[in-house]
């Protein structure tokens, strides 16, 4: 990428390229994309979903033939860092601005959101936003609205209307706090017209307006501004030499820190899944523990957040742990009878703000639990219905962090008030949106550990559990394979993690990944295998050993590891062991084998009996003859199998297909089916067995 050196921008990256600008020449839109992708890369210009950016081109109006002004606008509930031209809304611009004839003021301002659907010109376009009319009402060509850490900082103090003055001079204008809607646009085109010519408006608590004749003028401009904000800050944070009043707490060494967040997320998961279950995410940045070591962290993170894009992802407040970071969480039921009350008080207040700021009309209460968790010393953690709503909700409140102290080292950081605030998590236009949302899929909200995620049936039952919603631990020996499964899933769907299962010390690290990643585990599913065809004689003591170590102790040791963590969640779990149908079927040429997986179907049935009353249901899958796709018929398991049965390995797969009693080729993706079924239907099955084998009437366990 050539790298432009016109500005020496020190605190925004300055990215854009020429040449691919040059190959967008003359089409606006894709200059749009293009800018607004820039822009949406960096978590400090823009949080993810929030801001706007917008342009202007000339079109043909279909039923006029007559030239047409259209605003290209990034639509409802996008995101300007992934925006791609389905995403955009295109409206008519004299609809829009016609839209003041008919507007009947704030008590009304809601319907006016109906009314942008009239405006739509381009009949593939994106549900238009909240935000439409506050750029369809200035008259400029490119615009971009951006929630930039630096300049919500200068929105959000004390004194904004001062600083902006200080900073800018006449050059940029300032409106206060309102909510977005139709009535805020017409308060930026009553700025503008008090103040020609001004290059941008900061909206109070809330963002940045900026603009250009040119994508590229608009882009400049919006960085030029954040830079200076930036730069201002930064000199009255050197100049005070501390931030957030200075440390009072002590961070514990990286290694520490994981080893407390690990081991307390799953305590923190059950509380936070008291209504319904939650995905978890952990942080420990360097600027996350500037803020909760320190001295001003108990007189700040009550206050709340500003910015709405902030609190909407975040609630209102976070729920601040009280818990030394060293503290022994080694006795579970210790640690919860310390985190019990807090979670209690949090939900109280939750509900009290509810019932404070409610309107007649207001929706249900929605679940009164923290979404972000601030642990002095350790980290912060964020609870949310997935890993990518989690992990958001924790780079928003980074943002929020960002503009505490921004706000700090100018003036003093002001919240939004209560009533605000309320208004707009519980605004009905909000409510419509998360009723819009997708239903969720049968394995959401669910975590799963995989073993052997990389050969053929483990990677057909992750794909399946990912389908389905959950978020999977892929683990293997082969870390290149495990990054290679990793890349083949969308960001946020899957974790990795190397994991020998012969040895508890690997397999307590792959589970340590699971809380850190997400928060917990709820099923654990164990793939991992190997297949060892030989004669009673053939059969060495390495050979049983290999076996028996990563079929049955790789069973024992991810129960033991699963089962404390499923505890501490206490919203029970399910344990599935992936046996064979050689466990219940004596043949030649395989003791070892067939041992070792009669011991797994056994295991699981004892371990079904024992873990009912924590409502951890343990069943077995027993495949048989999954050749094509799997890689225990890659080597001398194929080999053996064939001289067992006096036929080439070529014939196999239509040898085992044969002699099952649907004469059907058994598939990995017939073994992930039966996994789901376990998991996604038969929630009331526990020391049960499903063969998937096309039926062979000497397995049948009934």
């Amino acid at each position: 990428m050539k790298i432009l050196e016109k500005k020496n921008f020190k605190y925004v990256d300055y990215l854009w390229d020429d040449d691919k600008a040059a190959a967008m020449k003359g089409n606006e839109v894709d200059l749009l994309l293009y800018r607004s992708n820039l822009l949406g890369s960096d978590l400090r210009i823009t949080n993810y979903g929030g801001g706007n950016t917008s342009c202007r081109t000339i079109e043909k109006d279909p039923l006029t033939g007559h030239d047409t002004e259209v605003m290209w606008i990034k639509g409802s509930g996008g995101d300007i860092g992934s925006l791609t031209r389905s995403g955009l809304a295109g409206l008519y611009v004299d609809k829009l601005r016609a839209l003041k004839k008919v507007y009947r003021g704030l008590e009304h301002e809601d319907e006016m959101v109906a009314l942008f659907n009239h405006c739509i010109y381009d009949l593939n376009s994106k549900a238009p936003s909240i935000d439409t009319p506050l750029h369809g009402l200035l008259p400029f060509k490119h615009i971009d609205h951006l929630h930039p850490d630096a300049l919500i900082a200068i929105a959000a103090a004390k004194d904004s209307r001062e600083i902006t003055r200080k900073i800018w001079g006449n050059t940029m204008g300032w409106v206060p706090w309102q909510r977005p809607g139709f009535d805020l646009g017409l308060q930026i085109e009553k700025c503008l017209a008090d103040n020609p010519g001004i290059r941008g408006i900061i909206l109070g608590s809330h963002g940045l307006f900026t603009w250009g004749d040119t994508a590229y003028e608009c882009y400049i401009n919006s960085l030029e501004v954040i830079e200076q904000a930036s730069a201002y800050i930064e000199e009255h944070v050197q100049s005070n030499g501390i931030v957030f009043g200075g440390e009072k707490t002590n961070s514990l060494d990286p290694q520490r820190r994981k080893d407390q967040a690990s081991a307390i997320a799953p305590l923190l998961r059950g509380l936070c899944s008291s209504e319904r279950r939650m995905i978890g995410h952990f942080t420990d940045t360097d600027r996350v523990l500037e803020f909760v070591n320190s001295n001003d962290l108990e007189r700040l993170a009550p206050l709340g957040t500003s910015c709405p894009d902030h609190f909407l992802r975040t609630k209102i407040q976070p729920l601040l742990l009280p818990l030394d970071a060293g503290a022994d969480v080694t006795r579970p039921e210790d640690v919860l009878k310390q985190l019990e009350p807090a979670f209690g008080q949090y939900r109280k207040e939750y509900k009290e703000y509810y019932d404070n700021c409610r309107h007649d009309n207001s929706p249900a209460i929605r679940d009164a639990n923290p979404v972000v968790i601030l642990w002095p010393g350790v980290g912060m953690f964020s609870f949310a219905k997935n890993k990518q709503t989690a992990r958001v909700a924790s780079e928003f409140y980074i943002n929020a962090i960002n503009v505490m102290r921004g706000a700090e080292a100018i003036s003093e950081y002001t919240s939004l008030p209560r009533q605000e605030a309320f208004d707009i998590e519980y605004w009905l236009l909000e409510e419509a949106k998360l009723q819009r949302m997708p239903a969720e899929k049968t394995l959401s909200r669910k975590v799963a550990l995989v073993t052997g995620a990389t050969g053929g049936i483990g990677k057909a039952i992750a794909d399946k559990l990912v389908a389905e919603g959950a978020n999977v631990v892929l683990t293997d020996l082969d870390e290149k394979l495990l990054g290679e499964a990793e890349e083949s899933y969308k960001k946020d769907e899957v974790s990795s993690a190397v994991c020998d299962v012969t040895k508890a010390a690997s397999v307590a690290e792959a589970f340590q990944k699971a809380c850190l990643e997400f928060g917990g585990v709820d099923m654990v599913i164990h793939s991992a295998g190997l297949a060892i065809s030989k004669s009673l004689p053939d059969t060495t003591e390495k050979d049983w050993e290999l076996l028996q170590n990563v079929l049955v102790k790789g069973q024992f040791l991810l129960a033991k590891a699963g089962v404390d963590i499923m505890r501490k969640q206490g919203l029970g779990g399910d344990i599935i062991s992936i046996a064979s149908k050689n466990g219940l079927v004596a043949g030649p040429n395989n003791v070892g084998y067939g041992t070792a997986k009669a011991a797994q179907q056994h295991m699981s049935r004892l371990l079904a009996a024992e873990l009912g009353t924590d409502k951890i249901r343990v069943n077995t899958i027993n495949p048989d003859g999954v050749i094509v796709g799997s890689k225990i018929w890659e080597g001398a398991w194929a080999e053996g199998r064939a001289k067992a049965y006096g036929i080439s390995v070529e014939e196999l797969p239509a040898h085992y297909a044969k002699r099952n009693l649907l004469n059907e080729i058994i598939r990995p993706e017939d073994i992930a089916n039966g996994v789901y079924a376990f998991l996604g239907i038969l929630d009331k099955s526990t020391g049960n067995t499903i063969n998937v084998d096309g039926g062979m009437p000497n397995a049948f366990v009934r």
